[in-house]
């Protein structure tokens, strides 16, 4: 082993006292230290020790000061010391002309907003315009939960436009802090409003935000009902087919108190409260439009345009299909083994699976021209592959062609299921952005397996586990669970009176107790109340099952 040599000694040992005599260097290295202790008292005599040798200070240290200032001002014991040297760190800051960055502003605006003043908070974020600095939801975040937690409602919907304007996304947090405001102040169509954008948000909440819910339906301003209630039942549904199902946005439905209740939901979508049917929730026509167009747009990029607007008019004339089939995909499932090759048998046995289940209407096989027509010379598989092309069960894609952006369009387009175990991870799929990708693959992929050559489909779920509104007003809300079991999971039933269908009797499970709220002696459902609200239901499992997807309107 080779030993250092005595100039690399001693070129290390000058490295070492240049570090030790440059200040700068040697107070962010023992800033630094204090920030990972969380050493605010220690942190302020370094910076106290700087000032005094005339230490220059830059953006970093100021920011290392500002955090920890920002971090102990919530606590009783150093609030007063963190606040005091928080806005000396900062009026330091600027006057030497240093720019705050979006760290440096959000922690002054957490400072301020431990001295509970929002406004001042707000207009520092307002300020970061001027240095040319975006500000992330964080920055905003100490400004609008000190407006909604003072019930100062129209300064929180300011400063919500303004993180709008900036392009950002509010998440559950902030959503139900405003809600809640809204619900304090009596603002129900504000309530309304950010109840649809949580829908939109989250798939569940969590149980700070079910609470919050539960206090909103239970106040009095909650009964009255909005111009919604106006619609009539059909144009209801109408809409909310056209919305993919699980909402129509007409506003709250019915009058009168709401009926509150936790409970879980069937495996086949049936909340075990009020008996609704949960809809499987589909991406809305204009975002399927939108979708088709993406993906015909991008797949033209980079296929040959004649051939793949060939297929988009053949498939115009041809648009009574209701399964896709990838159809290499299939044929090629767990054929890496020595003897293995294209399986005809695979294919065809999901051919006729969905034959069968889509009442003896033939899928859709999307395959290459270049494998068709060595199944049409291999003699063993010719009348078999001729049997589907005189049934319109096959589509052949032309020579270099990428037969997967064929079977995605033709699946978006006609609305329909796919057939594929694909989990279209490859980058022509992130080329396209979607934020509603995966809620489409959700609700149209169909997955498979064979189990020593038997075939198991996967269909999509029964029900989408998201906030729904009901065609009646009602909603359903899902909270967060740890359980992999999604019988297992605990659902806001939120109804008006007359709305639950069970008259107060148990739900039709076969051998299954009701997974209702508990039953009084009287026999009808016992509802939660500001008393009795955390009563907890059942535990009861079931077995999820799956099914073959609703129709809806084109």
């Amino acid at each position: 082993m080779a030993t250092p040599t005595h100039h690399q000694n001693s070129t290390n040992l000058t490295k070492r006292k240049k570090t030790l005599k440059n200040p700068e260097a040697n107070f962010l290295f023992e800033l630094n230290s204090c920030s990972k202790s969380k050493d605010l008292k220690a942190a302020i005599s370094l910076y106290e020790s700087a000032i005094s040798s005339k230490t220059r200070l830059n953006q970093h240290h100021f920011n290392t000061l500002l955090y920890l200032c920002s971090t102990f001002a919530t606590d009783p014991d150093s609030r007063d010391l963190a606040l005091q040297y928080g806005v000396r760190v900062f009026d330091h800051m600027v006057a030497v002309n240093i720019h705050p960055n979006e760290a440096s502003i959000t922690a002054i605006a957490r400072l301020a907003v431990a001295k509970g003043d929002g406004d001042y908070a707000f207009e520092m974020v307002k300020k970061l315009g001027d240095y040319q600095v975006t500000p992330r939801l964080r920055t905003y975040e100490p400004a609008l939960f000190c407006f909604c937690q003072k019930l100062e409602a129209e300064k929180a919907y300011e400063v919500e436009e303004d993180i709008n304007k900036m392009g950002l996304s509010l998440e559950e947090p902030q959503i139900a802090a405003l809600l809640k405001v809204s619900a304090d102040t009596g603002r129900g169509e504000r309530v309304y409003s950010y109840l649809h954008k949580l829908r939109r948000s989250v798939r569940w909440v969590s149980e700070e935000t079910e609470k919050i819910l539960e206090d909103w339906f239970f106040c009095k301003a909650s009964e009255v009902s909005s111009e919604g209630a106006k619609y009539d039942v059909g144009l209801v549904k109408e809409v909310i087919s056209r919305n993919g199902g699980g909402w129509h946005g007409f506003g709250w439905i019915g009058e009168g108190k709401w009926v509150v209740r936790k409970g879980n939901v069937e495996p086949n979508g049936r909340c075990c409260c009020c008996l609704e049917q949960l809809d499987c929730v589909d991406i809305d026509d204009e975002e399927t439009e939108k979708f088709a167009f993406s993906v015909a747009g991008l797949a033209m990029e980079r296929e040959v345009k004649a051939n793949f607007r060939e297929f988009q008019d053949w498939l115009e004339k041809n648009a009574n299909y209701e399964a896709i089939v990838d159809g290499a995909n299939i044929g090629l499932y767990q054929q890496n083994f020595a003897e293995g090759g294209f399986s005809l048998l695979q294919l065809d046995a999901v051919i006729k699976e969905m034959y069968t289940r889509s009442g003896n209407k033939w899928p859709l096989v999307i395959l290459h021209k270049k494998r068709v027509r060595a199944l049409l010379e291999n003699p063993s598989s010719r009348k078999l592959v001729e049997e589907w092309m005189d049934n319109g069960v096959l589509y052949t894609t032309p020579h270099g062609s990428n037969d997967d952006w064929y079977w995605l369009y033709a699946a978006v387009k006609l609305r329909c299921l796919l057939v594929t175990n694909d989990e279209m991870r490859d980058h022509i799929f992130e080329l396209l952005g979607s934020s509603f990708f995966l809620k489409w693959k959700e609700r149209h992929q169909v997955r498979y397996t064979f189990l020593k050559g038997a075939l198991k489909l996967l269909m999509p779920p029964t029900y989408s586990i998201v906030i729904q509104e009901s065609g009646k007003g009602s909603w359903h809300v899902p909270i967060v669970c740890d359980s992999e079991e999604e019988t297992s999971r605990t659902w806001l039933c939120i109804t008006r009176p007359g709305d639950c269908e069970d008259g107060g009797e148990t739900c039709e499970i076969v051998d299954v107790p009701c997974c209702k709220s508990a039953i009084s002696e009287a026999g009808d459902p016992e509802i939660l109340s500001s008393e009795n609200r955390n009563h907890e239901n059942s535990d009861d499992k079931t077995t999820s099952i799956t099914g073959k997807r609703k129709e809806r309107s084109p």
